[in-house]
């Protein structure tokens, strides 16, 4: 594939993608299972599914859809669980500071766009150091969650950018979903949760198992860009 143009902004999923937020997520719903007596769910069931927040971590420890009784009652307490402890063990996945410090020494932006609500991004994101992002776009910022491109575009705007002049990285479907319905490029990475799909099915323009990959891409493209001007 040849080398894209550079963008003036690149935006990021948060859980699973900038941030290993598993671990917390987990921690949340098992405190659920002992509050009822049950033996705590294996994180390596929970952790393919912490990028679906609630949904994912209820479906996989108890069994129960949102549209099932007693699924909002097992919601509410794992909210309050998690907005008690949600960053006890959380981090960024290693390569991701020097990811987030070659975009700036490049003199562009980065941003956030999670599913996540805002009730946690917000307390959540200066506490894992990713406090200083251009923007931050929560799950219930716009109308509309990701795959609708909405809180994309709602993150361009606030840039002050066009859609096309974005790349956008994520580590579920509903990311490149959302990426390609914006109209920016593409990024799944593949160091993240995934779900219960493979990455390489999801039709993004590009596939990276690691941090370094992306900035690898980004340089080219300030080159290729140089070059051409």
């Amino acid at each position: 594939m040849s080398t894209p143009a550079a963008p003036r902004a690149i935006l990021f999923d948060l859980d699973g993608t900038l941030a290993d937020t598993a671990p917390d997520l987990a921690a949340a719903v098992n405190l659920l299972r002992s509050a009822r007596g049950l033996a705590p769910t294996a994180y390596e069931i929970l952790r393919p599914t912490a990028s679906a927040g609630a949904r994912g971590m209820i479906g996989a420890s108890f069994g129960l859809t949102p549209d099932d009784d007693g699924y909002l009652a097992l919601r509410d307490g794992f909210f309050s669980n998690y907005e008690a402890a949600m960053a006890v063990h959380s981090r960024l996945f290693d390569g991701i500071p020097e990811l987030l410090a070659g975009i700036e020494a490049a003199g562009l932006q980065w941003g956030i766009v999670t599913n996540k609500s805002q009730r946690f991004t917000d307390p959540l994101l200066p506490q894992i150091g990713l406090g200083h992002a251009a923007c931050a776009i929560s799950g219930d910022t716009t109308a509309h969650a990701k795959p609708h491109p909405a809180p994309l575009l709602e993150a361009a705007s606030r840039l002050k950018l066009a859609p096309g002049q974005c790349w956008y990285v994520g580590d579920d479907l509903r990311d490149i979903q959302a990426g390609k319905a914006a109209g920016m490029l593409t990024i799944a990475c593949g160091w993240g949760y995934c779900g219960a799909t493979e990455p390489q099915h999801w039709e993004a323009d590009y596939l990276f198992q690691q941090p370094a990959e992306l900035l690898a891409l980004l340089q080219a493209a300030l080159a290729a860009g140089a070059l051409a001007a």
